[in-house]
């Protein structure tokens, strides 16, 4: 069961599996913390996940004016304070990959190592036009079901359309209760539009492991290869034949090398 949490006077939901040593799990783009149930189920028995909602996303507060991702870094800080931790193996993907090396660069007393998957250290006119095409989908599609359908064109790879995987991600979205209106995902959008963390990467200091998928269309593995590279001793590893969300499509193999990374260093 989750529970709202207080940072900075704002309701942040979080949920929390397992008992071990601490794990923050941090979504990307408009999901919410389901997205990694496959983490939270996968990995309880030898460690204690958090996930939580961002603002303006599933059941957090959702404001009425933009943010950035330095604001989404200091939720995750707040997270972490509220429920008395003191630091964590931090694990994010897409955008939550970002807002985790903003969590390592303004709070590294809160982080004990990283994951970020499917990551960049700066946009490009290449992100730019993808995530404009998104915006513009989510205002004009001709309901929300094909817009979904659309975007997930590039999240999940070839096999996971054929095999259902993606009609079965669609049908969870839609029956979701607490869905993402195309302001949120607007304002989303507009925390990450010019964010860039590349020139301060080499002030990271703690254990980072950067994995990529050599499918991934949204983010190629030259992105992540170049965070690894900034990043004094990163990690860099391929999933071969994978796309932008390894952690759901082959969750036994991704748990399976965040697991290995976190005994090595922990």
């Amino acid at each position: 069961m989750g529970r709202a949490v207080q940072v900075d006077g704002n309701d942040i939901w979080v949920e929390q599996s397992g008992a071990g040593p601490d794990v923050l799990l941090v979504n990307g783009g408009g999901d919410p913390l389901e997205a990694w149930q496959a983490q939270l189920d996968g990995l309880a028995g030898d460690y204690r996940l958090t996930a939580f909602d961002n603002r303006d996303v599933g059941r957090s507060v959702r404001p009425e004016t933009g943010y950035t991702v330095g604001d989404l870094a200091d939720d995750a800080a707040g997270v972490l304070r509220a429920l008395g931790i003191g630091a964590a193996h931090v694990a994010g993907y897409s955008g939550g990959a970002l807002i985790a090396q903003e969590l390592a660069l303004r709070h590294p007393e809160a982080v004990r190592s990283l994951v970020l998957v499917s990551t960049w250290g700066r946009p490009d006119v290449f992100w730019h036009h993808l995530v404009g095409s998104w915006l513009w989908m989510a205002g004009h599609a001709p309901g929300e079901r094909a817009f979904l359908e659309a975007f997930f064109r590039w999240v999940y790879t070839r096999r996971a359309h054929e095999d259902g995987t993606v009609d079965k991600l669609v049908d969870e979205a839609l029956a979701f209760p607490y869905p993402q209106s195309p302001e949120s995902f607007q304002r989303f959008a507009d925390a990450f539009w010019e964010h860039t963390t590349a020139d301060r990467l080499p002030q990271i200091a703690v254990p980072t492991l950067v994995l990529a998928g050599s499918a991934d269309i949204i983010v190629p593995p030259p992105y992540g290869r170049a965070v690894a590279d900034a990043i004094p001793g990163a990690r860099f590893e391929l999933l071969d034949g994978e796309a932008h969300q390894p952690f759901q499509e082959v969750p036994e193999e991704f748990n399976r090398r965040v697991d290995a990374f976190w005994r090595e260093v922990g």
